[in-house]
Parts: C-alpha cells; structure tokens; sequence
C-alpha cells in the first residue's frame, strides 16, 4: 500500500484498506509513504524489490503518475484508491470516489492492461504518464489552484482558477503526428491524452481509451472571451462542431511551442519549456479496474 500521507485520512483509511484485504486473505501489507522529497519512486521499487501481489496507490493524480511509471512492464498490478483532488484516473477506469466501494471494486476486479506515456522534452527527464499532459493555459490552471481551496472544494478550486486565467496568452504550436505533416495552430493550450475525461465528466478527448494503443490531442484556441461558451459547447456535446476545438490521434505526438510555456504532467506542473514529445507505450500497465 502505497499512500500519499498529506491526501487521505490517515488511521480510518488504513484500517478500511486492511479489513478488506484480510476479508479477501491477503497477508498483511506492507505500509508506504511518500515523502516531500520522493512522491512515490522509492515506494513503489520498494514493492517491485519485494515481488508483492499487487499495489494499491492512493494519493493525488501526481502520487498515481509516479507509482504507475515505476510499475510499468513489471507486470505487478497497480490498484489506484481515490485521494487527493482530481482522481483522473480512478474516474477514467470507472473506479468509485468511495473508499469502501472503491476497495470491493478492486480487490474483486479483474486485471485489465492499460497502455502507458512515455514522456520527454526540453529541460525534462525521460519520464511516463497515465493521464495527461499539457503545456499553457491547462498547465497555468492546475499551478494556479490554491492548495488551500483544493483543500475546501475539491476540483471547484480549477473552476476559479480557470476564471483566472481566462484571457491566458495564445502560443503558436506546431504539432505532428507520426510521420504526418506538421500542423501549425495559435492556440490558448495543447493537451496530450492517454484518457479523455476531466472532473466534472467533462469528454476533453472523448475517443481517447487507455487501452487502444494511440494517444489523443486536443487544440483550444478560444480567440476572445466571446468565445469559451461555444467552446464548452463543443467540449461538453460530442455532435457540436466548434472550430475552436481541434483534435488528432496517433502513436507518437510532439507539441512544440514559439516560446517558454508552463507545462504539466496528470496534474503536477514540472518545468517551463518549449516541447512535449509523447510515445505510446502499449499494454504496459497491469491495472485492477472494475
């Protein structure tokens, strides 16, 4: 059990996570936190070291991210309880925000694989992803959302700092696809999909499934205020043809910007930079899921 100590209850949550495996006859587990200096890579090598059965995670989306890049082509399956503020991939794999129901869905579930992100770009180290990744205006929004009011109201607090950031500056991109030609856009932010909803339920990408080998993009590029109603239109009803909204799938994706830009990864803002270079990694999480 790998546990992020800052996002969960500390002795109920332990004391659900050990009736409902000594109920199912697991051992009892070995108990890990992350650190501020180590959000889950030791943990989680700690647990491949040992040949454990299975791990399960629970913390905000970066403990997630960083737990599953460690597990990925170990072939110890990863079980992802909800914590923290976002949940992305917990909510993508069907798994419940309730602690008791969440646990009898994973410790009864199957196993399924799930592709993984191998992730790479100016001033970054080789690293993966299991959600998103993203550079402007989404990556302004999740660094600029108070910690406090996460705290309070949950993924609300992306709401104002949304509000926030509204009139974030465009950035011109040029984004190519496997050995397609480039495409060239003005764009508010780009967004690199493993997974396709937000919090909310909002469909970002909606044809994007963790387990079909591609990766998605989606292009926003709302020119004035005018124009985020229709673009939450577009996002939120598949049928809406909105031209601000533009999307594209494929194994290899690189996004690279004409200036320095705020970037992220599911959720945790990681240096500035100029480039995300993503590659799908097929089947290569071992996932508990309902």
């Amino acid at each position: 059990m790998i546990v992020n100590p800052v996002k969960v209850e500390g002795d109920t949550f332990r004391r659900s996570v050990e009736t409902a495996l000594a109920e199912r006859g697991f051992d009892e587990p070995l108990w890990l936190e992350t650190t501020a200096a180590d959000a889950g890579v030791s943990m989680a090598r700690r647990a491949i070291d040992a040949k454990v059965d299975l791990v399960l995670v629970a913390g905000g989306d970066g403990t997630v991210r960083v737990v599953c890049a460690e597990l990925a082509g170990t072939g110890i399956p990863v079980g992802v309880l909800p914590g923290g503020t976002g949940n992305l991939l917990a909510r993508n794999l069907g798994i419940s925000l309730e602690l008791e129901v969440a646990l009898t869905e994973l410790l009864d579930a199957s196993e399924r694989a799930i592709d993984s992100v191998r992730i790479d770009g100016d001033g970054l180290p080789a690293d993966r992803f299991v959600v998103m990744a993203g550079l402007g205006l989404d990556a302004a929004i999740i660094e600029d959302a108070p910690e406090e009011l996460k705290k309070r109201v949950g993924w609300a607090a992306y709401v104002v700092s949304t509000l926030k950031n509204v009139n974030h500056p465009t950035i011109r991109v040029e984004i190519i696809v496997d050995n397609r030609p480039p495409v060239r856009r003005r764009a508010r932010t780009v967004v690199i999909g493993n997974v396709g909803t937000l919090q909310a339920n909002i469909p970002l990408l909606p044809d994007a499934e963790p387990d079909d080998g591609t990766i998605d993009v989606v292009v926003l590029a709302p020119r004035r205020i005018s124009h985020w109603p229709r673009l939450v239109l577009g996002l939120v009803i598949r049928s809406w043809r909105e031209r601000h909204v533009e999307r594209f799938t494929g194994r290899r994706i690189q996004v690279r910007a004409d200036r320095t830009v705020r970037r992220q990864l599911d959720g945790d803002a990681i240096p500035e930079g100029t480039t995300l270079l993503a590659e799908v990694d097929e089947s290569a999480l071992i996932v508990r899921a309902p």
